[in-house]
């Protein structure tokens, strides 16, 4: 099994090379996590107050919870979850925390994708996902994936994971 985050801003289009990573990497099944990257405070009242935050989850969209079931749905061979997380930080350190607590096996870079900052503490993903030490997977979530990367599957594979 491997995990795959991909950012997201929870437009549908984020969800578009899903299926086709799923196709490239199999036999693997894969765990997608979808996230969304917001900065940290520095107010030590909201830094308590963290752990009790679901304000964000009203920035997405329905449709967007509707899409991934349909995506799990129809892909039940290949994908066995998507998940939706937020990762609340702006260092490089705890960016790799997290890449590791999740299992993270590689990064999805969408492409010519034009990554919308939600909140005032959005940020964007660019400043992490280049420097959090795993592979970057480049994909235009217009295009089918297989015209890409078509090396996908042996990248994952030299993982040894």
């Amino acid at each position: 099994m491997k995990t795959l985050l991909i950012p997201t801003d929870f437009k549908l289009q984020s969800l578009n090379c899903i299926p086709q990573l799923a196709k490239q990497v199999y036999p693997h099944k894969l765990n997608v996590l979808m996230v969304h990257m917001l900065g940290i405070t520095d107010s030590i009242s909201e830094l308590l107050m963290l752990s009790r935050r679901s304000a964000e989850y009203r920035h997405i969209p329905d449709a967007f919870y509707r899409a991934c079931n349909e995506i799990r749905s129809n892909e039940t061979n290949n994908v066995i979850d998507i998940h939706i997380e937020f990762f609340y930080g702006n260092t490089v350190a705890a960016f790799k925390n997290f890449l590791d607590a999740n299992d993270v096996h590689a990064i999805v870079n969408l492409q010519n994708y034009d990554y919308e900052l939600l909140t005032e503490k959005s940020i964007d993903p660019a400043v992490l996902i280049y420097r959090g030490g795993k592979p970057i997977i480049d994909a235009d979530p217009t295009l089918p994936i297989t015209t890409q990367v078509p090396e996908l599957k042996e990248e994952l594979e030299t993982q040894n994971v």
